[in-house]
């Protein structure tokens, strides 16, 4: 399964990429939204793990689109704000998961795994 990671701290997303394909999934991942709606687009993730505070198109931009394929992409949120709004706000655009930093790498990979089973 292909899943997509957006991601604007490069060790962050250096550290996901590698758990990430020791557990057997195919990677993409970029750090900004803006590459993240392209690769959507063009690479037909299963699965979306995004922040919300990226560059030129924010985290909440990349669940709408998602969410709006014909196809929706599971999303899982990965942030470090932890503010009810920005919660409530990724719930409605359509997340499936939110996690906030820092996380257990190992409860990441079993929620990815619960939510590409109801796909």
């Amino acid at each position: 399964m292909k899943i997509l990671i957006v991601e604007d701290e490069a060790l962050m997303l250096k550290t996901l990429e590698m758990k990430l394909q020791k557990e057997g999934y195919d990677i993409l991942s970029c750090s900004d939204g803006r590459t993240a709606l392209e690769l959507m687009e063009n690479e037909n993730p299963a699965m979306v793990i995004t922040d919300i505070m990226l560059p030129f198109s924010s985290g909440i931009e990349v669940i709408r689109a998602a969410k709006q394929r014909a196809h929706p992409i599971a999303v899982i949120v990965l942030s470090a704000l932890g503010q009810e709004s920005t919660v409530e706000e990724a719930f409605e655009m359509g997340a499936d998961d939110y996690i906030t930093k820092p996380f257990n790498l190992n409860e990441l990979a079993i929620r990815i795994k619960r939510l590409l089973k109801k796909i």
